[in-house]
């Protein structure tokens, strides 16, 4: 009779271990999502420094157009315009 309550437990045992293999596949899947999400943002935040940057080039342009045609009222107006794009 001592072999049917082992026997009950290994078989829980193996389910359990069963289980936990496939937590670990899981977890190691979920890594590698992660991994490639971070590297996702950061490829995402170095567009946005070269768009920021291209921008500010334009506005700078723009300011200098401005200022060789005398559009103090133009200069005005975009440079408010620009300060939302640019935050």
């Amino acid at each position: 009779m001592s072999e049917a309550p082992d026997n009950l437990v290994l078989v829980y045992l193996r389910k359990i271990d069963g289980k936990i293999d496939r937590l670990t596949d899981d977890v190691q899947d979920l890594k590698h999502r992660v991994t490639s999400l971070e590297g996702q943002v950061a490829s995402i935040r170095g567009n946005m420094a070269a768009m920021s940057l291209g921008i500010d080039r334009i506005e700078t342009r723009l300011d200098r157009i401005d200022r060789r045609l005398d559009l103090d009222a133009a200069s005005t107006a975009y440079s408010g315009s620009a300060r939302i794009f640019s935050h």
